[in-house]
């Protein structure tokens, strides 16, 4: 039964109190969903129809993806984009014979649209009244409105890649329409083979389509521990820092509202996303200068140069020491981060564990809440072993430690050879074709850039990085 009531003057009494949603968030490890928190937001009625009228002629752009089941991701470098009008949108989603307009050669049974990624800022420039439409303050961030929001607008079978955020913790408001959300855990990140082709600054991708996976490719994900909620309208999302997530819409139109809480971890953070980010334009823009577009997502706006991207990072460096007290204590940080030491990463983690090792932090996680108002995200229920093929059947802290092997196998199939002054490779029966079920090993920018900004990897050059600067 829910808590929601009304107190002497008939106004609805919330299940949580401001400081109470605040506490649930910041102490909360496990994602969750609250109920009855947003029954007098007037955002609430924001459809995509009420939208369309508020926007009225204002042209937005929609990222096409096609209908499939391949067991490839498809990422939003692979997709197309077209610039239109919601009314345009509601006419081809509804309609589905739209033979005119800039929809035209998309069918629409083969096709979904996905406005996504659309700040309140540059959506409602015209009309920062709107802003106060959505309310926050009620989950304790007061000021918190529209301001600090984001739109997504969908088609049925619109989705996002599976992928994780490097900054912050989530709150999702569905307003019309269910998603489905498809949740692993950080421990996890392992089985989910992280990469950063596309390149998105904050975003780390997964190459495993987790709803249709090809497990041979990718075997380690039979131990990915998925967590499925349907997100329904009038409920809020939370996800926390670093949870694996891919998000589909399962009725004909979705809107949804989220806003990205700041935490105080994204100060290391912004320096390990300055690290990737160094490397990653280095790398890519020296192999081919001219086609950036092949691996920089459509939401960046372009391929920063490499001394720009230094002093991106010496910056966020320079900002990691000025909110830590000393440079000591900016060593503590980073330890504290990384769960004591880089090694821990991988370790089980207590889901109600609080983020704060403070005194009652222990108190805080333990009253979190959960009822009817409070639900937690559960684990999916696991497939029969004989299904998952019975292949690594060690804990998830075992696959953490075998993390590097794994890369490293997958790097580096075979003995290294040695290179004749011609630059062939020579060694006899080390030879890639030697080895039976092995072609030739070629190694490319992708597959190295896989290792350099594994997680993992960048996590300990910024903590090497902050050392050094320290002494």
């Amino acid at each position: 039964r829910s808590t929601l009531s009304r107190n002497t003057v008939g106004e609805y009494v919330k299940p949580f109190t401001p400081e109470k949603a605040k506490d649930i968030i910041m102490s909360l490890q496990q994602p969750a969903v609250f109920h009855n928190m947003v029954s007098d937001w007037p955002s609430r009625h924001w459809t995509a129809e009420h939208l369309s009228e508020v926007l009225q002629h204002k042209r937005i752009r929609f990222r096409m993806g096609v209908k499939s089941a391949d067991t490839v991701p498809q990422f939003e470098t692979m997709c197309s984009y077209v610039d239109a009008t919601l009314e345009e949108f509601l006419t081809w989603n509804c309609d589905q014979s739209n033979s005119f307009g800039p929809f035209r050669d998309y069918d629409h049974s083969k096709f979904w649209a996905y406005a996504d990624y659309k700040y309140f800022v540059n959506l409602f420039e015209d009309n920062s009244d709107v802003f106060q439409d959505v309310l926050w303050s009620d989950f304790g961030f007061p000021g918190r409105n529209g301001q600090e929001s984001t739109l997504w607008i969908g088609s049925l079978g619109a989705h996002t890649p599976c992928h994780l955020d490097t900054y912050g913790c989530n709150l999702v408001f569905q307003v019309q329409g269910r998603k489905r959300w498809h949740l692993f855990p950080p421990e996890d990140t392992p089985c989910l083979y992280p990469t950063r082709i596309p390149y998105e600054e904050s975003s780390v991708f997964s190459k495993v389509n987790v709803v249709n996976p090809d497990l041979k490719r990718f075997p380690w994900f039979r131990k990915a521990r998925r967590h499925s909620v349907t997100l329904s309208p009038r409920q809020v999302l939370f996800v926390p820092r670093h949870w694996w997530h891919y998000v589909e819409s399962i009725d004909p139109v979705t809107v949804s509202i989220n806003s990205w809480i700041e935490l105080e971890e994204d100060h290391l953070a912004r320096v390990e996303e300055a690290i990737t980010r160094t490397l990653v334009c280095a790398l890519k823009t020296s192999e081919d200068p001219h086609n950036s577009r092949a691996w920089l997502n459509p939401t960046e706006v372009e391929a920063t140069s490499h001394a720009v991207n230094c002093s991106y990072l010496s910056g966020a460096i320079s900002a990691f020491f000025s909110h830590s007290r000393t440079p000591k204590a900016g060593e503590d940080d980073v330890l504290e981060a990384n769960g004591g030491s880089v090694e821990k990463e991988g370790s089980h983690v207590d889901q109600t564990r609080s983020r704060s090792q403070g005194p009652g932090a222990g108190r805080r996680a333990a009253a979190s809440g959960f009822g009817p108002d409070l639900c937690p995200v559960l684990p999916a229920p696991e497939e029969p072993p004989a299904h998952r093929g019975g292949v690594f059947e060690n804990d998830s802290k075992e696959l953490a430690d075998k993390d590097e092997k794994h890369f490293a196998k997958s790097c580096c199939p075979q003995r290294p050879q040695m290179m004749s002054e011609d630059g062939n490779a020579t060694g006899g029966q080390a030879a890639a074709g030697s080895a039976p079920g092995l072609s030739q090993a070629l190694i490319s920018t992708d597959d190295l850039l896989d290792c350099l900004v594994n997680p993992q990897v960048i996590r300990m050059v910024a903590q090497l990085l902050i050392q050094g600067k320290s002494l």
